[in-house]
C-alpha cells in the first residue's frame, strides 16, 4: 500500500510541475547571475566533448548481466543485484547529468578568475556507478571531485568506468556516509580552515532524515557561491518535505525546482525567491 501511495505521488507531482512550471529561456528571472545560469547553462543543448565516451559507458552498464553485491546502510539490507538492473535504477539520466556538468564548468571557471589558483571542489553523495562523477570530473581536469558510495563492489564498477575515460581528478569514498561525510568534513577543515565547496550534489539515501543530516554536515564547506543540487526532491512525501524545509533555511537566498532536481543558491545578494522551472 504504501508503495502505491509513493507511485501516485510522483504521478500527481509530475502533473502538479507541469502545470506550473515556466518554459521562459530564463525570462523573469530578476538576478542577473541566475538569469545566465539560466539561459546560457540550463537550457544549452550542445554536446560537449566528452559527453559520448560517458554515455557509451551507460550503455555498456545497462547491458551488462553481471552481479553486483550491495550494502545498502539506508534501508540496512543488502543482497546480490544485476549491474544492467543497478543501472536502469540508479543512473541518473543523461540530461541531469549533463546540466550538472555545465554547472561544474561555470563554477570552475569563476573560481579561477574570482581566486586564482584555488582548486574548484565537487561533492557528490552517492557515486553508484560513476557516471555523473565522470560528468563532474570531466567539467575540469583540475577540479577535485570527492564522491561517497556505501557499497564497495559498486564503487570498483565506478573506479573502472574512470578509468575507460581516463578520469584521474576523483576521489572515492567508501563505507557508510553517516560516518565518512562528518569525517570528511572535520578532516577538510583541520586541514584548511578556509576549505570551502563549490558544487554539491545530494543523491545517497533518500529518506527525509538523512537528506536533512547530509544537508547541515556540509554547511562548514558551504560559500555564498555554493550550488547544492539535491536529486529526486519530488521522488515521495518524505523527499518533497525535506527539500521544502531546506529551500525555507534562511541561510538559502534562491531555489529552484527542476522536477527532479532541486537547485539551492546562497549569495545574499540575489533577490529571494523560489523558482518552478521546466528544461
Amino acid at each position: 500500500m504504501k508503495h502505491l501511495r509513493i507511485i501516485f505521488y510522483r504521478i500527481w507531482a509530475h502533473i502538479r510541475h507541469r502545470l506550473t512550471a515556466w518554459n521562459t529561456g530564463g525570462e523573469g528571472i530578476h538576478s542577473p547571475y541566475l538569469f545566465y545560469l539560466v539561459r546560457f547553462l540550463f537550457y544549452d543543448r550542445n554536446a560537449y566533448y566528452c559527453f559520448a565516451p560517458i554515455e557509451q559507458r551507460r550503455e555498456a552498464m545497462l547491458h551488462a548481466p553481471k552481479p553486483i553485491r550491495v550494502e545498502d546502510y539506508g534501508t540496512g539490507s543488502s543482497g546480490t543485484r544485476l549491474l544492467c538492473d543497478i543501472a536502469r535504477r540508479s543512473l541518473g539520466t543523461p540530461k541531469e547529468s549533463q546540466l550538472l556538468f555545465r554547472m561544474a564548468l561555470y563554477l570552475a571557471e569563476e573560481v579561477r578568475r574570482e581566486e586564482g589558483d584555488r582548486t574548484p571542489l565537487l561533492i557528490e553523495l552517492g557515486t553508484s556507478l560513476g557516471l555523473t562523477t565522470a560528468y563532474l570530473a570531466a567539467s575540469d581536469s583540475r577540479s577535485r571531485v570527492v564522491t561517497f558510495e556505501g557499497a564497495s563492489e559498486i564503487a570498483d564498477i565506478a573506479r573502472m568506468n574512470w578509468k575507460k575515460l581516463s578520469l584521474q581528478n576523483i576521489e572515492c569514498i567508501i563505507g557508510n556516509i553517516d560516518e565518512t561525510l562528518p569525517r570528511f568534513v572535520k578532516g577538510t577543515l583541520y586541514n584548511n580552515t578556509r576549505a570551502r565547496a563549490d558544487l554539491i550534489f545530494l543523491d545517497a539515501n533518500h529518506t527525509y532524515e538523512a537528506t536533512l543530516r547530509y544537508y547541515e554536515q556540509l554547511q562548514p564547506l558551504v560559500h555564498r557561491k555554493t550550488i547544492i543540487v539535491v536529486d529526486d526532491i519530488h521522488w515521495s512525501p518524505d523527499m518533497n518535505r525535506a527539500w521544502n524545509e531546506i529551500r525555507r533555511r534562511k541561510e538559502v537566498t534562491s531555489s529552484m525546482d527542476l522536477l527532479e532536481l532541486g537547485v539551492l543558491f546562497f549569495d545574499p545578494d540575489y533577490l529571494p525567491k523560489h523558482y518552478t522551472l521546466r528544461i
